[in-house]
């Protein structure tokens, strides 16, 4: 019951995605499977940070990497806030708790190179399901995009003429994005190839796939990962390093740190500010190799 209302909560009060309350789910549900086995007496609202505890060392004992039972644990710590506001619970058992060191990875962006290298790729052909793919690209890497809020856009949240969407992000919060006038180009012709697709008329969304119903998250992975892993060697060949490659290049163009926050959606500069450690990392590693003081004689 009281995971019902969590997520009753997560859903209608803070407008979570579907996906973010399922991973919600998923991890409070696994930490109540493990209490009731683990434990001769188990209630969620008498838990204490003894038996989280033991669910910790149980995860690094199925080799779950710090950085995923991070994650857990953050679920779990917001489901005990919750409980604490609806009065279910006198204190969070995890107040003092402390997350697991991870090391940061670095995301590798793409070099503009090899988007005009796929672009060029798919420009090959003019047939509706080469063109989609074009503009998929195009919007990733001109607006910077999150593959959900792609996947969820509708006709009417485009506007050509004007060169804007509308986007809806997380928590259910809008921002208008402008498109370049090459965006612009593309998309006029994969709407014209759009009206031709059978059961078209039947769904609002922009993007559909080649039988007239709307394109799905996992598609849009393959479809970039497909194309990228041609013409890049990364290991990481995503639509979110598309989005890491826009932000990294506005950035590194000098573009306002507060503007691109605004154009990915973030909610705090702490979550956009990842890419400006990022070109540090990438200026150090430029300046080691030309400065004439870090050359072996």
């Amino acid at each position: 019951m009281l995971i019902s209302k969590f997520i009753e909560y997560l859903t209608f009060e803070r407008n979570y995605s579907v996906h973010t309350v399922n991973a919600y789910k998923t991890d409070i549900t696994a930490f109540r499977d493990f209490g009731e086995v683990a434990f001769d007496e188990f209630d969620l609202v008498q838990v204490d940070y003894v038996q989280i505890r033991s669910w910790i060392v149980a995860l690094v004992e199925e080799g779950k990497s710090n950085r995923t039972i991070n994650r857990k644990i953050s679920s779990l710590k917001t489901f005990y806030k919750f409980l604490l506001k609806i009065e279910e619970v006198s204190r969070n058992p995890l107040a003092t708790h402390r997350a697991l060191k991870t090391t940061k990875k670095l995301q590798i962006p793409f070099s503009d190179d090899e988007v005009v290298d796929v672009l060029s790729l798919l420009g090959a052909n003019k047939d509706f399901t080469s063109v989609r793919d074009r503009l998929i690209v195009e919007l990733f890497y001109a607006t910077g995009i999150r593959r959900i809020e792609l996947v969820n856009l509708k006709m009417s949240d485009v506007d050509g003429t004007a060169q804007k969407i509308k986007v809806l992000g997380k928590r259910s919060k809008e921002r208008i994005l402008p498109l370049l006038s090459t965006v612009c180009v593309t998309l006029d012709e994969y709407l014209e190839l759009r009206k031709q697709i059978q059961g078209c008329e039947n769904t609002d969304f922009l993007f559909i796939t080649s039988k007239g119903v709307k394109i799905y998250e996992t598609l849009v992975y393959r479809i970039i990962n497909t194309y990228f892993s041609k013409a890049s060697s990364k290991v990481k060949t995503s639509p979110h390093i598309l989005r890491h490659s826009f932000a990294t290049q506005l950035l590194s163009e000098g573009a306002n740190l507060n503007a691109v926050k605004e154009l990915l959606g973030h909610s705090s500069l702490a979550a956009t500010q990842v890419y400006t450690h990022q070109n540090v990392a990438q200026l150090a590693k430029a300046y080691k190799n030309a400065h004439p003081r870090n050359k072996k004689t």
